[in-house]
Order: C-alpha cells, then structure tokens, then sequence
C-alpha cells in the first residue's frame, strides 16, 4: 500500500485520533532504510535508498497548506499532522526545514493540533532531524528489537547501523521521545521468532529502562504484511509486557 500524494487524509487512527497523513517520499515507490519483514508499504528494493528525487520543500510546504486550508473550509477536525507515507520520513534532505515551515502552518490553522512523527531511528545521527524532532509534541521512534539477531531478523537494515547504535542515538533524546513497538512472531524461511518472548524480551526491557521514553506505545500486526507466516500477539500478551514497562513508571498504551 503507498500514499498517493503529500497530504492524504484526515484519517482515523488508533494511536493518534484524526491524523493528518504527511508523506514526504514519492508515491510510486517506497524509499526506507529498513525493509521490515510487516511493512504495509511492501519490500524496499536496494534502489531505492536514492533520495535526489524526492520533493521539493517548496512542493511539500504548498501541498501542506493546500491541504490545512481545505480542511479548515470543510469544517474537518485535525488531532494530529503525522508524517509517515511511503518509508521513512527523516529521510528527507530538509527534514528540518519542512518541520520548521509546518510549525508556522499549524499556529495560523489548526493551532491545538499536535505534530507527530512515525520514525525508524535510524537517521538520528543526523544533528538536523534530531533537532527537528525535538521541536514537536509526538516523536514516536521504532526499536523493535534489543538484540542485534532479532533486529537483522524483523527490520532487515539496508543503512549500515546496528541496534547499538540505535539505542546509543536514542540515549541523547534524554527521555524526550515516545517509543513503539510491534510484537509479533512467525517463521521466516523455517526459522521461527518471537520478539516478545526471552532472551529477546529481557534485552527490550533493559533497553526501556535504560532510555527512560516518555511513553511507550505497543502493537501487533493490523494491515497485509509483505512476509509470510507472521503471526498477531494477542492483546493479553502485550498487556502483561505493558505491565512491566509500567512497573518503571512509564505510561504504557497496548494497541
């Protein structure tokens, strides 16, 4: 499934209320650093890491506004921006400059709603999209795995980065940030997996502990996921997972 334009929506969205869609990448393919095996936007081909051909910012910034005053016409409700779309949004060369655009945007038409960003982490080495990041309400940054086996297994990175890494970028956002992530299990190629089960469960936790996040959000599998043989955790597991993140004093949400 990708996104057929810049704007799309407002659509309803279980974490985020009436979500206004912001999709920064190309709407004839995905372009993404990771090629997770349940991506609802299919497989990421290795060509299609190249990001010369994205938008322009003055592409972006216009079909934002476009899109904020077409609502505001119509009377229509907006909770939250959201970048996500068609891979990974921080990918975007000016990641920053169309934050800071969009931040002037919202204060002139929909100033109570909040921004959001769906984030693989994988570009927070970059000094500009952490300090974009930092300028919004919702951060929301993957880390679906702690260890570098389940990591190579359910992300799949096309970016040389390992989960160290990703968890050693994550430290400098101080707490600052909200973080998901989808539990699931399956068997790929013959080999079974299950992230919300140990040694790999112990090693998440850690990591939450260590991070300290704001909020955390957990998920399973909702839409057609390009692998096979994947399969849902239920809502009861998640809970109990849920329980222990809030042991440590985080707000903890199971969707």
């Amino acid at each position: 499934m990708l996104w057929e334009s810049i704007a799309f929506g407002p659509i309803k969205s279980r974490r985020l209320g009436n979500s206004l869609g912001i999709n920064l990448l190309p709407v004839v393919k995905k372009i993404c650093s990771f090629d997770c095996i349940y991506c609802e936007c299919g497989w990421t081909l290795e060509s299609n890491m190249d990001t010369s051909q994205l938008y322009s910012l003055q592409e972006v910034n216009e079909a934002i506004e476009t899109k904020l005053i077409q609502c505001k016409n119509d009377q229509i409700p907006i909770d939250s921006i959201t970048f996500s779309g068609n891979g990974e949004p921080t990918m975007h060369p000016q990641f920053l400059e169309i934050i800071d655009h969009l931040l002037l945007l919202r204060t002139k038409y929909y100033p109570n709603a909040i921004i959001t960003c769906l984030s693989n982490s994988t570009q927070l080495y970059r000094e500009d999209v952490r300090e974009a990041l930092s300028k919004i309400e919702n951060p929301i940054l993957k880390l679906d795995a702690a260890t570098e086996e389940m990591y190579q297994i359910i992300n799949n990175p096309l970016q040389n980065c390992s989960v160290d890494q990703i968890i050693d970028w994550l430290k400098l956002f101080k707490g600052n940030f909200i973080l998901q992530t989808l539990f699931f299990s399956g068997d790929l190629g013959g080999v079974p997996f299950d992230n919300s089960k140990e040694p790999h469960l112990s090693k998440w936790i850690d990591a939450v502990q260590l991070l300290q996040p704001k909020q955390v959000m957990l998920y399973s599998l909702d839409r057609e996921t390009p692998a096979q043989n994947l399969n849902k955790i239920s809502v009861e597991e998640m809970e109990l997972i849920a329980q222990k993140v809030r042991a440590m004093g985080i707000p903890t949400s199971v969707f």
